[in-house]
């Protein structure tokens, strides 16, 4: 079952350089601005292969359908920050809550990851970005598209949540199986 991924965040915080980094292993100094990407890569986590079905997204706020529309395809999110950019920092709790309502739950997987830290005007400090992981209850990442600082790292961090939390849902269809039920789906 492949892993479908959703790298979000505010404009020009490098979603597109992480995710082309991760996919093609280079770096892409100037990208034009994303509407929507989607990528296919396969990666090793513990182990194990599997396969990332990745949807780079738009950091603007000018596609609210599109943001929904990817937030509810999506199983895992990496939530990306730039560490020279204040606001893009303040955005992460704007991308948390909307996935929160959207998906109705206060808990979807997610990393929290700090970008650009080969950048020499850092704004926000690692402190800040542990502080505000630890209160999402998520891991948090640092990492430099440019450099492929903590890149594949960021993406197995994400897996391992899904992981996590497709394993929470297994024991009660595991349950239903072992009554004799049958798992349905309701259209």
């Amino acid at each position: 079952m492949p892993y479908r991924l959703v790298v979000m965040g505010s404009r020009e915080v490098g979603k597109s350089a992480l995710t082309i980094q991760l996919v093609k292993n280079c770096f892409v100094p100037d990208h034009d601005p994303t509407i929507e990407d989607s990528y296919g890569t396969q990666v090793v986590v513990d182990g194990e292969p599997c396969q990332l079905d990745i949807l780079d997204t738009t950091g603007s706020e000018e596609y609210p359908r599109r943001r929904q529309e990817f937030m509810r395809w999506g199983e895992g999110f990496l939530c990306v920050y730039a560490v020279n950019d204040v606001k893009s920092f303040v955005d992460v709790n704007i991308f948390r809550d909307q996935l929160w309502r959207i998906k109705d739950t206060n808990h979807v997987p997610m990393v929290l990851v700090a970008n650009k830290m080969d950048k020499a005007d850092r704004l926000v400090t690692p402190a800040l970005g542990q502080e505000v992981a630890r209160s999402f209850r998520v891991p948090f990442v640092e990492t430099s598209a440019k450099t492929r600082l903590g890149v594949e790292h960021a993406f197995q961090e994400l897996v391992r949540e899904i992981r996590r939390s497709r394993g929470k849902e297994l024991p009660e269809v595991e349950q239903n199986q072992g009554c004799g039920l049958k798992p349905c789906a309701i259209l």
